[in-house]
């Protein structure tokens, strides 16, 4: 082989190397796929679910205790939405960051 070849051959292999050692780090930390996709789901359904709905009950509360122009329960319905909705954005982002970050200690950096 040639020397251009070879350093083809070698840098192929090293990519080919890395891959396969994400790809290996990445099913130690998804045990269960269906199951880990499953909860992922889950968790993110009730980071939204519970904000909004604390959100309407406590401005229901406020409509029958302090009666004024606008709803309190439509406006804390959103704003729990959105609180909700920014959490579930936060979180993911952050599992994604852990997932595609390589481990210390191994050798996956681009």
């Amino acid at each position: 082989m040639s020397s251009e070849s070879e350093r083809r051959h070698q840098e192929y292999l090293k990519n080919v190397s890395s891959d396969e050692k994400r790809k290996l780090s990445s099913r130690r930390h998804q045990p269960g796929r269906i199951w880990s996709g499953l909860t992922f789901f889950g968790m993110v359904g009730w980071t939204v679910a519970v904000p909004t709905v604390l959100g309407a009950a406590l401005g229901a509360w406020l409509d029958r205790r302090y009666p004024i122009g606008h709803s309190w329960t439509v406006s804390l319905l959103v704003a729990g939405l959105t609180f909700g909705c920014f959490n579930a954005w936060r979180w993911l982002s952050e599992e994604e960051a852990r997932i595609t970050t390589p481990e210390e200690g191994t050798d996956d950096a681009p």
